[in-house]
């Protein structure tokens, strides 16, 4: 199959699909015209990359894990350390989105939101440190 049957087959775009090429996660087979040429294994492996950064899974994270998963005599401990330290990551993420969050409502909750120029929230943004 074509690149465009592919990207349709995976729900990747061709550019994502053309860069993870690029940087080693997929080798496509080339045609005697040198087309890029498919198969059932490389949709497999492209829903398997965009599951995983779907999951926020960084590349080098999803270059590990494609690594495990095409090792049938893989330890899942190797698997699940991955997997938890990514969720570690995930809840350091989203503990500083909640920060940055209640800073920024705090600032709107001070802000009067009229025609007046003073705003507290320029005023933080503007501040230096």
């Amino acid at each position: 199959m074509n690149i465009g049957e592919a990207s349709a087959r995976s729900g990747v775009t061709a550019k994502m699909i053309r860069h993870y090429e690029a940087i080693g996660l997929l080798a496509a087979a080339r045609s005697a015209n040198g087309y890029r040429v498919y198969d059932d294994r490389d949709v497999a492996v492209l829903r398997f990359i965009r599951h995983a950064r779907d999951l926020g899974f960084p590349l080098e994270d999803v270059r590990k894990l494609l690594a495990l998963w095409r090792d049938r005599g893989r330890a899942s401990a190797e698997v699940k350390r991955l997997a938890l330290s990514h969720v570690d990551a995930l809840e350091t993420k989203a503990d500083s989105l909640r920060s940055m969050a209640a800073s920024l409502r705090h600032l709107a909750a001070h802000c009067h939101g009229d025609d007046r120029p003073d705003c507290p929230i320029l005023e933080d943004l503007a501040r230096k440190e």
